[in-house]
């Protein structure tokens, strides 16, 4: 800014310097009354001063009325601002950031290449890493603000009492059901639990656990059960409920697997037609929502986890630090090895531009509008002048030695015809 300025101030005073030389220059000639070379000098003289005062008018009234007299047509950008404003504004919105134009430059660009490029680089991984991890730990300072928290717990708890959970569950039990999918759903729970309870120390457990509730419920019955019952009863039991699982493993008709889904059936018609029971669904939602030591709990995690990742982060070594640069240069080097994943990335990319860039370019343009109608006039003024009315001076300083010139040629021509 105050280079602009000095520039701005020394070419004005070489201007009018030039303006000032020119009009001594003339006033000495015609003191020699044009006589000889002075006649000459007088005529390069006049017309010089005629170049300076007339650039000199338009440059001034470009930006402000000369000598502070209203002329029409003076003060031109001020007089122009919401005019110069808009058009500004349009040229941009047309020329810069119209859909097509974007694309173009976005497909030229290859913006996956370039985030290959920058991503397999180690020192660049680390930058975005510190970036995402000083993302992370604000956020988390942003919601521990009790206004936030306040505003957040009003929307949830607005969220949940409109949210009907027991349709929800039933669409999500239908889309299970569809293609059997529930019953992928018991197979897997089968499987899971027939692996824990085939392990010695599951049976050891599970033995331990009849013993101890044979024990409390029927304390009487200890003294008839021989040693070693319980151990073996969990063993027989053990070995049923692998046998069992296999057998509906094996048999896509089984009779369990019929009884889950006639269960299966009856619970979600519940949930869809049953008021007594989503009443009940319903009132479960609300006590948990409502529930404040979880809600402490949830507050408490947060903390922690802010407060672990505040000092992770300031650790010479921070593991999160380490895991996010590994994971970007990972995404490099998959995007570098990969080309159908780069070609992906660049297809959504351009569909974001297509799908935003309309309503985008017409916000940034208001932007630009607004905010130079809100300029103060000499505010607008000034920056203009700073930007421009260096150069503009030298069309002061080529005005007045071209008029000098065109004055020594038309007092050629003068002499020739006269």
């Amino acid at each position: 800014m105050e280079a602009r300025k000095a520039a701005l101030k020394r070419n004005k005073m070489v201007a009018g310097a030039l303006l000032v030389a020119a009009s001594i220059l003339f006033v000495i000639a015609r003191s020699q009354h044009g006589s000889g070379a002075w006649a000459w000098v007088a005529a390069f003289a006049e017309a010089a001063m005629v170049g300076a005062l007339a650039d000199w008018f338009a440059v001034v009234a470009l930006f402000r009325h000369p000598l502070g007299v209203p002329i029409p047509h003076t003060a031109i950008i001020a007089n122009k601002k919401e005019t110069i404003a808009e058009n500004l504004a349009k040229f941009i919105q047309d020329k810069f950031l119209a859909t097509e134009v974007l694309v173009a430059k976005l497909r030229a660009w290859n913006p996956a290449a370039h985030l290959c490029g920058y991503l397999v680089e180690r020192h660049n991984a680390d930058s975005l890493a510190r970036g995402l991890s000083r993302v992370i730990s604000e956020s988390l300072d942003f919601v521990e603000d009790e206004r936030v928290q306040k505003v957040l717990k009003e929307a949830l708890d607005s969220r949940i009492e409109k949210f009907d959970l027991a349709g929800s569950a039933a669409v999500l039990i239908d889309s299970l059901r569809k293609e059997s999918r529930h019953q992928v759903v018991l197979d897997e729970f089968m499987h899971r639990f027939a692996a824990w309870i085939s392990t010695p120390e599951s049976q050891e457990k599970l033995a331990a656990a009849i013993d101890t509730w044979a024990g409390a419920e029927y304390p009487m019955l200890s003294m008839f059960i021989p040693a070693g019952f319980s151990k073996g009863a969990g063993e027989k039991i053990v070995k049923r409920l692998n046998e069992f699982v296999q057998a509906v493993d094996a048999d896509p008709t089984h009779e369990l697997r019929r009884e889950f889904d006639k269960a299966v059936d009856e619970f979600t018609v519940k949930l869809k037609y049953d008021p007594l029971f989503r009443s009940k669904v319903e009132a479960l939602k609300l006590e948990t929502a409502g529930n404040a030591p979880l809600g402490e709990y949830v507050k408490n995690v947060l903390a922690d986890l802010k407060n672990w990742l505040v000092e992770d982060l300031d650790r010479p070594h921070s593991t999160v630090l380490r895991k996010l640069s590994d994971a970007a240069v990972a995404l490099g080097k998959t995007l570098s090895a990969n080309r159908d994943l780069g070609e992906s990335i660049n297809e959504h990319l351009e569909t974001i531009v297509r799908n935003y860039a309309e309503n985008l370019r017409g916000g940034i343009a208001k932007h630009i509008s607004g905010t130079v109608k809100d300029w103060k006039d000499e505010d607008f003024i000034n920056e203009i002048e700073l930007s421009i009315g260096t150069d503009l001076q030298f069309i002061r300083m080529n005005g007045t030695l071209v008029g000098g010139a065109i004055g020594l040629l038309l007092h050629a021509v003068a002499l020739t015809l006269g």
